[in-house]
């Protein structure tokens, strides 16, 4: 909560709050509580009682509405545009009989209620699942062999290192590389052309951290501790001032085992216990080198991680089915919510 409020707004129930920048994704409705808001939202007190409290905030947030308050939306992109409060003010509202509207109220209510039901279990469902993926990775990694810090897994001739400090402008022509946000979670390799690219005569001033297949790249930073292979494609890439390479030596670390390590809970509690007290929570080089992993044979990695790799696509197959779900049922209340208001389908009486 900031400290000074000055500029924070009252808000009371029923008062209409609209976010000037995010209208248009439905940032709006009326609210239900009283409290403050910040200086970049609108505050309407409805006063006209030809609308049905429940009939209007199921309108103002229907597609109809989104549609129109993109429209009326400026700016350079998408997460700046902002609204002006006199075109927003001048957008037409459907308006039917009162006894129409707390009829499509009192639909939607129902049906939302169902579908809000079914999106909430497939939620907790997708939780439980995440939980015992997190639980099964942690279950195989415990206790599998002697500590070894990663510094100690790398070949020395290619030492662990950070990349570029100042990208410069992107070339096309250039040198793509790799920062945090090119990282996925679940350890996907970006594809070539979605990368930014420098010049080669600042690639050339980093030659220490150039890329090789088979690589790793782990991000350091504030987005820190999500890991991806390099693949054929980016040999020759380079990496930001928050992206560490990793040239791990074969004769001692399985890429793929490394990765589970690198992506599991117990490297995740030694980087958050490193950096706890820190003015700015951000994992740098040193402390990822530190970062301890259990070390088995080869042999014990390689059977670790074919294992990790065959029980966790078992489970992510089934959250991938709950989000879809849940994709659909929430695509099917905007649209219902959108269609009723706006007269496409017959309400039940």
């Amino acid at each position: 909560m900031p400290t000074d409020l000055t500029a924070y707004q009252l808000v009371e129930p029923g008062d209409l709050a609209v976010n000037k920048m995010k209208a248009w994704q439905g940032s709006l409705g009326l609210s239900q509580l009283e409290g403050v808001v910040s200086p970049a939202y609108f505050i309407y007190t409805p006063i006209s009682r030809s609308f049905d409290q429940r009939y209007l905030n199921y309108l103002i947030r229907s597609r109809l509405l989104a549609a129109e308050l993109a429209r009326l939306s400026d700016g350079v992109r998408p997460q700046q545009w902002d609204l002006d409060p006199k075109a927003f003010e001048r957008v037409p509202l459907p308006e039917p009989p009162m006894k129409e509207q707390r009829r499509i109220a009192d639909y939607l209510d129902r049906e939302t209620t169902t579908i809000d039901a079914l999106i909430e279990k497939q939620q907790r469902l997708r939780s439980v699942l995440k939980e015992r993926r997190q639980e099964l990775v942690r279950a195989h990694l415990a206790d599998v062999g002697p500590q070894v810090q990663l510094r100690h897994l790398v070949v020395r001739e290619r030492p662990m290192t950070y990349g570029i400090l100042q990208a410069g402008e992107h070339d096309d022509g250039g040198v793509p590389y790799i920062g945090p946000a090119d990282i996925s979670r679940v350890g996907g390799t970006p594809a070539l052309q979605d990368l930014r690219r420098t010049t080669v005569e600042i690639a050339a001033q980093y030659q220490r951290s150039t890329l090789r297949p088979g690589d790793l790249v782990a991000s350091i930073g504030p987005a820190y501790g999500h890991v991806m292979e390099v693949s054929e494609e980016l040999d020759g890439a380079n990496l930001t001032q928050d992206t560490v390479r990793l040239a791990l030596d074969p004769d001692r670390a399985e890429r793929r085992y490394l990765m589970w390590v690198l992506q599991g809970a117990a490297s995740r509690d030694f980087w958050n216990f490193e950096i706890t007290g820190a003015t700015f929570r951000r994992l740098n080089l040193g402390t990822l080198a530190r970062t301890p992993v259990p070390l088995p044979s080869l042999n014990e990695q390689r059977e670790i991680a074919d294992h990790l790799d065959r029980e966790t696509a078992k489970i992510d197959a089934l959250i991938a089915k709950a989000e879809r779900f849940i994709e659909l049922a929430q695509e099917r209340r905007a649209a219902l919510i959108t269609a009723a208001v706006t007269g496409q389908i017959e309400i039940p009486t």
